[in-house]
């Protein structure tokens, strides 16, 4: 990171360092009302969910300090051990969560199933990151996974899987925080029924929804406060209940509490895990949210802050119902000491929101990267903060998740069963981390084997018995995420497979370059002013889209850019290296390439100067050319491939053009354009009815310099008159249809489930902030 301008660098290492603790100390504080909120908030339901049912028989002293001890060593295998000393460390440049393991894991071994991917990706400065992947070329394990697609294919549906559950996690934390929290009322106001209550609930979970279009960083600040808040009053109220009503539940931090508590409840015990596994959701936060914090400053929010504090509270939870072996059903809010009750009440429903405002906004990043890895259709993503980078909001799943998650308030009521369906849905995601994780350890740390076994088998084992007690609660609710993670994962895998058929076809129909070159530089049409952007999934050839348009349309426009936007399975991309510039065809055809490449967490904004950017990143590249040897070759057969990366501060920097701004009113008429009269007094009236997006008009001017080849000005010059004479964007309209000869699954799947899902998403023109007046769509059939 560069030091900003006017502070002094101190070469000090001691002065070095307490800036680093302090970067961290800061991060660690703002991680409390981002990355804790759902942990945190735990203790509201845990000890409510895990005496229900037939372990109530069991109830005594013993049995309650014997929960408490699971509830201890739990917090400390899983958050503590797995995720702060192991998980954490393998982040994909500073990002965390299920998808950064894989997209290591696609770096790291073949098995990325993105189509259009080039070695030109690997040269990327993100694309590096983590050990050099040379030293396990030979490894059996390795070779075994890339061979065998249908493998590959099971990894990214694991993935979709996992991926689904955080997203049922984000309709089942708004339901059991919000109803566990608004259920205190009932203690201190027990004659309001539960329909009340209900309507309480739903009344601020609809609130909390309204406002996610707004975004967070307007509350962003009040968050950790609030968070912060709720653990002292927690940590308060757990040290006050341990010393009061009965100190000796310190001994429950025993495992030997844990051995007597399944000796004498048996299955029913068992049963209760799916409860004591409440208390760790949340936890997958703690990776999933890493790249807006360091992974310091969660370890260290963790072990010294949200640890002992939690462990406190469960202790003190423990001691008051040792004492009261009656009060199981709202345990939390009848611990609370008279004198503080309502200000604690206040700050559990704030932390509750606070708790759900964090699980939203991670389903809505979660979907972002599902639709970058091309597993989610196009949804419109709203940026919500010009300051903060990756705050997002989409309108299509934020109303979605709102009507599941009253759907479930309403219709079970119950935080028990709401919860027996979060424990599910955590504890999966959990179990397919480690899953990853193990992979990992192999293929991108370089360790043994045994080591990464020993890993997988350890945490399997402890994740696996809680995961089989979840599964034993699927009648009394933990059906839910299940069934809301297939229908996700369905529509998820549908999309995948349609796009790739759809890609596949592309492939297997470019048009030919000889026979593109037998036509000559005029390619046979009327060429007119203009520059036309052909977008295509295609990273190489000219696509079956343009020999559709130009023997149904003759004439063509003077220059010819073939764009493809696409993802590389890397968290971002630099700006300084996002544009690919190349020659598709000789100089004279006047036909370019370029490729503009995302980060799956990347965001796609319509910074207004894309076209702009265009023709001086293809001016540069043709200035580069002509000075540069390993450019110019006279091999026509090599024209389609070589690329160049262009950065943006090279183009801060080059005397290709020289630019000069000004406002739209003042140009446009009086420029030579292909444009009609009709059609410019419609630009007219288009900008006059949406003076928000009017932008300043960028002209281009050759510089003076004698120096420059006559060829290669010609060739700028073409391009200046054509971007002056105006962009026209060229996107295919495509109807895809599964073939006459293919399986009753497959018609099923490309005919009815994807192209559902085609018509009914956002348009790939929205998707790519294509100004709708300068659009030109091709029909065509992809039979698949």
């Amino acid at each position: 990171m560069e030091p900003e301008a006017g502070i002094p660098i101190s070469r000090n290492p001691s002065s070095l360092s307490w800036m680093n603790l302090s970067k961290n100390l800061i991060l660690a504080y703002q991680s409390f009302g981002v990355v804790y909120g759902d942990l945190s908030t735990s203790p509201l339901y845990v000890y409510t969910s895990i005496f229900k049912g037939k372990l109530q028989t069991h109830l005594n002293e013993d049995a309650i300090f014997g929960a408490f001890s699971l509830i201890f060593w739990t917090l400390t295998l899983i958050p503590l051990l797995k995720y702060v000393f192991i998980v954490l460390s393998a982040d994909d440049n500073g990002e965390g969560g299920t998808f950064a393991l894989y997209s290591l894991l696609c770096r790291h071994a073949k098995l990325s199933l993105l189509p259009n991917q080039q070695a030109a990706d690997e040269e990327l400065s993100a694309y590096k990151y983590g050990p050099s992947s040379h030293t396990i070329a030979s490894s059996p394990l390795k070779s075994f996974l890339e061979k065998y697609k249908r493998l590959r294919t099971a990894l990214l549906i694991v993935v979709l899987f996992g991926a689904c559950m955080v997203i049922g996690d984000g309709v089942l934390t708004p339901a059991i925080s919000v109803l566990s929290a608004v259920s205190g009322l009932k203690v201190a106001e027990s004659k309001l029924n539960n329909g009340e209550l209900l309507l309480i609930a739903c009344v601020i979970l609809v609130g909390l929804f309204a406002l996610q279009h707004f975004g967070t960083h307007r509350v962003a600040f009040m968050f950790a406060p609030v968070v912060i808040i709720w653990l002292v009053s927690i940590f308060s109220i757990g040290l006050y209940n341990t010393i009061f009503w009965n100190p000796k539940v310190v001994r429950a931090l025993s495992p030997y509490y844990i051995i007597k508590f399944f000796r004498e409840t048996g299955k029913d015990g068992w049963i209760s895990l799916g409860g004591i596994l409440l208390s760790i959701t949340g936890t997958e936060a703690m990776f999933a949210d890493l790249g807006h914090f360091t992974a310091l400053s969660i370890r260290v929010a963790f072990a010294f802050v949200i640890y002992p504090c939690l462990v406190v509270q469960y202790m003190g939870q423990a001691a008051f119902l040792s004492r009261h072996l009656d009060q199981t059903p709202r345990s939390f809010f009848e611990s609370i000491p008279e004198a503080v009750y309502w200000p604690v009440f206040v700050i559990a429903t704030l932390a509750a929101i606070v708790g759900s405002q964090a699980v939203i906004t991670a389903t809505f990043s979660i979907i972002k990267q599902c639709h970058a890895l091309g597993c989610f259709p196009r949804v419109k993503v709203v940026h919500t903060s010009k300051h903060i980078y990756g705050q997002i909001y989409i309108p299509e799943i934020n109303w979605i998740l709102m009507i599941l998650t009253l759907a479930i308030t309403i219709g079970f009521r119950d935080t028990t069963m709401i919860g027996n369906a979060y424990g599910l849905a955590c504890m999966t995601v959990m179990f397919v981390t480690t899953f990853l994780m193990a992979l990992v350890i192999i293929f991108v740390w370089q360790k043994s084997v045994f080591l990464a076994a020993a890993f997988l088998f350890f945490f399997w084992f402890i994740e696996g018995v809680y995961l089989s007690a979840a599964l034993m609660k699927v009648p009394q609710g933990g059906w839910v995420p299940l069934v809301l993670s297939f229908v996700f994962t369905i529509v998820m895998y549908v999309w995948h497979y349609g796009t790739r058929k759809k890609y596949t076809f592309d492939l297997h129909n470019k048009v030919s370059l000889k026979w593109l070159l037998g036509l000559g530089p005029s390619l046979g049409i009327v060429r007119v002013p203009g520059i036309g952007l052909i977008y295509s999934e295609l990273a190489t050839g000219v696509p079956a889209i343009f020999s559709h348009f130009v023997t149904n349309l003759p004439a063509f426009h003077n220059v010819l850019v073939f764009v493809c936007v696409k993802s590389v399975p890397v968290p971002y991309v630099s700006p300084d290296e996002r544009f690919l510039i190349g020659r598709v065809c000789p100089r004279p055809y006047r036909m370019y390439r370029c490729i503009v490449r995302y980060g799956y967490k990347d965001i796609h904004r319509d910074s207004g100067d894309f076209e702009s950017q265009l023709v001086q990143s293809i001016a540069e590249f043709i200035h580069r050319e002509a000075v540069e040897p390993q450019f110019s070759t006279s091999e026509s057969s090599s024209f389609d491939g070589r690329m160049a990366v262009i950065s943006t501060k090279t183009l801060q920097s080059s005397s290709s053009l020289m630019v000069s701004e000004q406002e739209d009113d003042d140009v446009g008429i009086s420029i030579q354009s292909s444009k009609s009269p009709t059609l410019q007094s419609l630009r007219l009236v288009y900008d006059d009815e949406n003076p928000q997006i009017r932008k300043r008009h960028v002209r281009f001017h050759l510089p003076s310099s004698p120096g420059i080849d006559p060829a290669v000005r010609e060739e700028l010059m073409d391009l200046i008159q054509a971007k002056e004479a105006g962009v026209a964007y060229i996107l295919g309209h495509s109807y895809v249809k599964a073939r006459r000869s293919s399986s009753y699954l497959k018609k099923i799947v490309i005919d009815i489930g994807y192209s559902f899902l085609r018509k009914n998403c956002r348009g790939p023109a929205v998707a790519l902030n294509i100004p709708h007046i300068s659009l030109i769509e091709v029909g065509m059939i992809y039979y698949v």
